[in-house]
């Protein structure tokens, strides 16, 4: 039984909790598969159960918001997007149950999702580290090193998307995603010397070394989608929406072909029951980028998204923002990878407008210079660092 006495009634707080949550869940679904991990699964799965209670909020909140034709108009497409976070998160639900039925993922899938765009590393803090006794708002991590804290196991226990206040103690283990250039430098500040790096699976020698890179492709994408799908709307472009939708066909004939390499491999391999897990990790990644999908298709039916929808991209956890390149500024000139700015910000540039043409997922190469537009997404700390660093030097 909804009980509204006891639930905010804010149609734009719940927005953002769906939000937050269900990038969380994507984040810890991903860290359950790469450290088979069944507590990590476990959390996705309540999370999943707060998702619906948010879900059913939304309904009740944008039922009780329409007065006129024009408002119910409005509310049903903040109600689609709201829907679409849930079938985020049905997903992420969906990737932790593999893990908790023991549906087995090869090796060589959990060596290839460090090879990720964003990587997610587990680290302990040393006793010698300055993280000892120290709060993540004053450290600032993600806009000092990149790196996002998603979760901390302390001794039996874990705090999941721990917040500003608190506070990291010896021993704890970081469960941290971002960017690869900010592995270094969260390692040092953890007192931890850099272990030596898998080389991974190296050159793909047959269908299912195929199959296992395609699905880390099939991730990137996903997770692109996502981003680009909140910009579009943010935004209120239709060009960035029509990319989301290329996504999301893209994602389609991916998913088609890493089933063709599977059912060859599956004639190479005994037990088979080591391929389940590919193709339930190409479903994950195939319905996140449906789900951004959705969330960008009331640009495609011309629904009008009220003024409000800005307010709750910028009161998320992770803020998108578009900030443009000065003559002269720091960035004028490098390309991605001299401006390290996964590391110095902590934000990951999800794409680039210069003139009237897009660069999306743009590489480390590709060259910043005066005039473009970056669109990244990443803490409000390393929004401001960005700003600085796009601004002409004095």
């Amino acid at each position: 039984m909804f009980d509204l006495d006891r639930q905010p009634v804010n149609f734009k707080d719940v927005l953002i909790e769906m939000k937050d949550v269900s990038e969380l869940m994507v984040d810890l679904a991903y860290s359950a598969i790469l450290f088979e991990s069944k507590e990590i699964a476990r959390e996705v799965v309540n999370l999943e159960e707060s998702m619906n209670r948010l879900l059913y909020q939304a309904r009740i909140t944008s039922i009780l918001g329409a007065r006129r034709l024009e408002e119910a108009e409005s509310m049903s497409g903040l109600l689609q997007i709201a829907e679409g976070a849930e079938r985020i998160s049905n997903a992420a639900s969906d990737i932790a149950n593999v893990i908790l039925k023991d549906i087995q993922i090869p090796i060589r899938m959990r060596r290839a999702l460090p090879e990720a765009e964003e990587v997610t590393v587990r680290i302990e803090i040393s006793e010698s580290s300055e993280l000892v006794n120290a709060l993540l708002g004053e450290v600032r991590l993600q806009s000092t090193t990149g790196m996002r804290i998603i979760a901390i196991r302390r001794g039996r226990f874990w705090i999941y998307d721990p917040d500003k206040d608190t506070r990291l103690e010896k021993g704890d283990v970081l469960i941290a995603k971002g960017p690869e250039d900010g592995i270094d430098p969260l390692w040092r500040l953890a007192g931890r010397a850099l272990p030596q790096i898998d080389p991974g699976i190296g050159q793909p020698v047959d269908n299912l070394d195929r199959a296992v890179l395609l699905i880390v492709e099939m991730k990137n994408v996903s997770e692109l989608a996502v981003g680009l799908a909140y910009t579009a709307l943010l935004f209120d472009s239709k060009d960035i929406a029509e990319e989301v939708f290329w996504l999301n066909e893209r994602m389609d004939s991916m998913r088609l072909s890493l089933e063709l390499w599977v059912l060859e491999e599956a004639k190479k391999i005994e037990p088979i029951e080591s391929l389940r897990g590919l193709l339930h990790m190409a479903a994950f990644a195939d319905a996140i980028c449906s789900a951004a999908s959705s969330i960008v298709d009331v640009i495609r039916r011309d629904i009008e998204i009220p003024p409000i929808f800005k307010k709750i991209i910028r009161e998320s956890d992770e803020i998108i923002s578009r900030i443009d390149v000065q003559a002269g500024s720091f960035l004028d000139g490098k390309t991605l990878k001299e401006a390290s700015l996964g590391a110095v910000t902590g934000m990951i540039v999800l794409a680039i407008k210069r003139g009237e043409q897009w660069i999306y997922r743009p590489k480390k190469n590709a060259r910043l210079y005066e005039g473009d537009t970056i669109i990244a997404k990443g803490r409000r700390d390393g929004e401001c660092r960005l700003f600085s660093l796009s601004k002409a030097e004095q």
